[in-house]
């Protein structure tokens, strides 16, 4: 499957602006409140997000619930978490799944010099399963937040 925009692909929580973009949002539990997501180039990082958002603020993995079951979510990030904390949690997780997405998208050799083939977060995607894991290079590594910023996504060339 291609991370672009003709994904044929229905996500739960995802939908696609007149423009190209793809946006995401939920409702809050027990309010008619709907908490934005944000904005993404790709409907996988908008996905990745609503599913974020899905597992803190419901407190389920349900596999026929979310977009991607096998997500495993960033250190520090589950339930019980504030709406904001949701929010910024959910976009966090779905701008590094665009930026990895660009990245991989990028010629060799401008990958190369941007660390692509030393990146701690990658993607697969194999089919309609996407699934993102942390990669490390010892046993002994901890596990550390997902930190993305948006110096980080727009510097991308």
């Amino acid at each position: 499957m291609s991370a672009s925009g003709d994904s044929k692909i229905k996500f739960k929580g995802v939908r696609r602006r007149k423009w190209g973009k793809w946006v995401s949002e939920i409702r809050v539990p027990g309010t008619q409140d709907r908490l934005w997501l944000g904005t993404y180039a790709t409907p996988e990082a908008a996905a990745v997000a609503h599913d974020v958002a899905f597992v803190c603020l419901r407190e389920s993995m349900a596999a026929d619930k979310l977009n991607f079951p096998t997500l495993t979510l960033p250190a520090g990030v589950g339930p019980g978490m504030s709406p904001g904390s949701v929010q910024t949690a959910a976009s966090n997780a779905g701008m590094a799944v665009d930026a990895q997405l660009r990245l991989n998208n990028l010629p060799p050799d401008v990958a190369n010099q941007r660390g692509g083939d030393n990146n701690r977060w990658g993607g697969e995607a194999t089919g309609e399963v996407v699934s993102w894991s942390q990669e490390g290079s010892g046993s002994s590594e901890q596990a550390q937040p997902l930190s993305v910023s948006v110096e980080d996504y727009w510097n991308i060339t």
